[in-house]
């Protein structure tokens, strides 16, 4: 048995504004993904794997009948055959490895489903979203139901706020083109739930919530447009203010070998870096004008294009 793939994502913009009703922009990352599965000889990782689905199966049954209706007998079942999610999506770097696994589930199991096929309209995303959200609670505490949104539909999401999101279409690449947003490897494994924790308790503080609002989510939101708009300038202009936003503000979610690496994009203005995902490791999220200026800068670290301006 081998289930239909659901693939990674990259939230190009919003991380953490989204929480305070920033924009967002989430599209979906074809290069990494994952199926669910049984096989006759597991391997170690596929017993890992189906441990926690024994876990979540618990979960789900607890879950509000109104929000989502699970065919939880069969699901049971396949459970107790071994099922597990094969994946080649990386843990902890801010791809959505669990948002992939959610949508996965849903697409299986969900008696009552919205299907990708239906005129989706912003009720629908809504709903989808507040069911993904309960779903993925279970692997890192709150979860926006974003990563298994995006994977689900395979499609850009655009997020205006939190009531209001959309599937967008974004500027085609330009495959000839110089620029690029790109993933840098930290080599390091991040986990979510201690990140948004710390952003939470930071949250507490007047200062960082005015920072937020007037500096971080402004620039977020400035992004997203010049995203949407293909305006690639004003893009860079923004980017390079949210990437020094990022750096006085958010340190704690930058691994400190970073630091200098951050600051350096900055001041010469070869690349500019920003979280991806919640950020302590996993993948950087990077944006150059120019590719080969960036690699060259850049090159004691492993890079993989994303988009290409």
């Amino acid at each position: 048995m081998k289930g239909p793939l659901f693939y990674s994502k990259i939230l190009l913009f919003g991380e953490y504004g989204i929480i305070k009703d920033s924009k967002g922009l989430s599209i979906p990352y074809n290069f990494y993904n994952g199926a669910l599965k049984v096989d006759e000889n597991p391997t170690q990782e596929a017993i890992k794997s189906n441990e926690s689905l024994v876990r979540y199966v618990t979960y789900l049954r607890d879950l509000s009948k109104e929000l989502v209706v699970f065919d939880i007998d069969t699901l049971q079942k396949d459970v107790d055959k071994g099922m597990y999610f094969d994946s080649s999506i990386p843990q902890g770097y801010g791809v959505g490895s669990s948002g992939a696994l959610v949508a996965a589930i849903y697409d299986k199991y969900a008696t009552n489903k919205i299907t990708v096929l239906e005129n989706l309209t912003r009720e629908k995303l809504l709903t989808l979203k507040t069911v993904f959200s309960e779903m993925e609670s279970f692997f890192h505490g709150k979860s926006s139901g974003l990563d298994p949104l995006n994977s689900y539909l395979s499609l850009p999401i655009l997020i205006n706020s939190k009531d209001n999101i959309e599937a967008t279409g974004i500027p085609s690449q330009q495959t000839e083109g110089k620029g690029a947003v790109f993933l840098l490897d930290s080599g390091i494994v991040g986990e979510t739930a201690p990140m948004v924790s710390i952003f939470m308790e930071s949250m507490k503080n007047e200062g960082f919530r005015s920072m937020l609002k007037d500096q971080f989510i402004k620039h977020t939101d400035a992004c997203v447009d010049d995203f949407l708009k293909g305006d690639i300038k004003s893009l860079f202009k923004n980017t390079k203010q949210l990437s020094k936003v990022v750096l006085n503000n958010f340190k704690p979610m930058i691994p400190s070998q970073f630091h200098e690496l951050w600051k350096n994009g900055i001041e010469t203005n070869d690349y500019y870096l920003k979280l991806c995902g919640s950020g302590g490791g996993g993948y950087i999220l990077g944006f150059t004008e120019n590719f080969d200026k960036a690699q060259e800068a850049l090159k004691a670290h492993k890079l993989e294009v994303v988009y290409n301006f």
